[in-house]
């Protein structure tokens, strides 16, 4: 069974910075590509940033360009999310997902989420 496990989000003042972790058990992230999303109270989820296999492509949202780094470390299996120069607005359930397509089809993972909160 695939988990996606994100760590690493709390509490933290505007203008401080986080490192976001996600860990999947049972897939290995090599061939696929990873991203961040977010989900704030009363709105729905969207996209922040994904990260190509092999880590040479990036897309990020409008949103958090220049403050937000998106990183994979294939040899450890993990993603990671650097979150710097934070604002309130950034408070969010942050998601991480992974999803390869291949001829069999589009597989999609998603972890339950880490909470960030940001305040002014």
């Amino acid at each position: 069974q695939v988990q996606l496990v994100e760590s690493g989000g709390g509490l933290v003042q505007a203008g401080g910075s986080l490192r976001l972790s996600c860990a999947p058990s049972g897939l290995t992230i090599t061939r696929y590509t990873m991203g961040w999303f977010r989900q704030a109270p009363g709105k729905e989820r969207e996209f922040v940033v994904f990260i190509s296999w092999s880590g040479g492509s990036t897309s990020y949202a409008d949103s958090v360009k220049g403050r937000f780094t998106i990183a994979r470390d294939n040899a450890l299996n993990t993603g990671y999310l650097q979150m710097n120069s934070l604002k309130p607005d950034d408070t969010a359930v942050y998601y991480c997902n992974a999803q390869s397509s291949s001829w069999s089809g589009v597989y999609s993972y998603w972890g339950q989420g880490t909470q960030v909160t940001v305040s002014s």
